[in-house]
């Protein structure tokens, strides 16, 4: 009874200071805020994306947002070595749960579920708040899960191990510089996105070059920390005994 009340106490609290901190209406526009709605939305030049955060964070300071997908990257790569283990055949261990069925039928759910809100978040990205760095992110934590729920050997077993992640990681980072050089073809300028990507295709807003962006980077990210967390999922003994870094 008394964690009840305490719990109706923070629940009544969290919502009071939801409310007291609100943020205030702005019936206004100020003229930056101006500036990027008639330059991501309206205009002959924008990306025609309502989804502004995603148009400028490509449109207006994509090559910074290119160089923190670059270090991004290295730092990947830098986990990938750091714990590079041979990589002969040997033998997978079985994928078998120890904990409570349940726990494993849910960890089965939940995954299907990231897996489709990871891909919408990425699709949506250049209409609704999101993108492909939020859709990768989302997306990893469905095999972190099946890990820890099972085992890495139950994504093994089923086909995804370090070197298809990684390969599907190298695919995403190449997707997205196609995308940027791409409009050098037509005399346009490097990560040039209005006129050179349409703005809609079946009535369908595409943003232009922000949805195929949101797609490769969707990819890169979620494949990315997958990768990682197969090295991290490692049982020590396998790592020492089958030429680990350390060894």
């Amino acid at each position: 009874m008394k964690r009840l009340l305490g719990l109706l106490i923070l629940f009544t609290v969290v919502i009071g200071l939801a409310l007291y901190l609100s943020l205030p209406t702005q019936e206004n526009l100020r003229s930056l805020g101006e500036f990027y709605l008639k330059n991501s939305y309206f205009g002959n030049y924008s990306a025609k994306s309502p989804e502004v955060v995603t148009s400028i964070l490509w449109d207006y300071r994509g090559v910074d947002t290119l160089f923190e997908t670059s270090v991004f990257f290295l730092a990947i790569i830098g986990s990938l070595t750091i714990f590079r283990v041979e990589m002969k055949k040997k033998e997978r261990g079985e994928a078998k749960s120890s904990l409570p069925l349940p726990v494993p039928v849910v960890t089965k759910f939940i995954a299907t579920l990231l897996l489709a809100i990871s891909a919408s978040i990425a699709l949506h990205g250049q209409v609704t708040p999101g993108g492909g760095f939020q859709g990768g992110a989302a997306l990893a934590v469905a095999p972190l899960l099946i890990i820890a729920a099972y085992s890495k050997y139950a994504l093994e077993n089923n086909g995804l191990d370090k070197t298809k992640a990684i390969v599907l990681r190298s695919i995403g980072l190449l997707g997205i510089v196609l995308i940027a050089l791409a409009p050098l073809l037509s005399g346009g300028y490097a990560m040039q996105n209005q006129p050179i990507f349409p703005a809609e295709a079946l009535g369908v807003p595409l943003g232009g070059s922000l949805v195929y962006y949101n797609i490769f980077e969707f990819l890169a990210v979620g494949a990315g920390f997958t990768a990682v967390f197969l090295l991290l999922a490692i049982p020590e003994e396998e790592f020492k005994g089958k030429g680990g870094a350390y060894e």
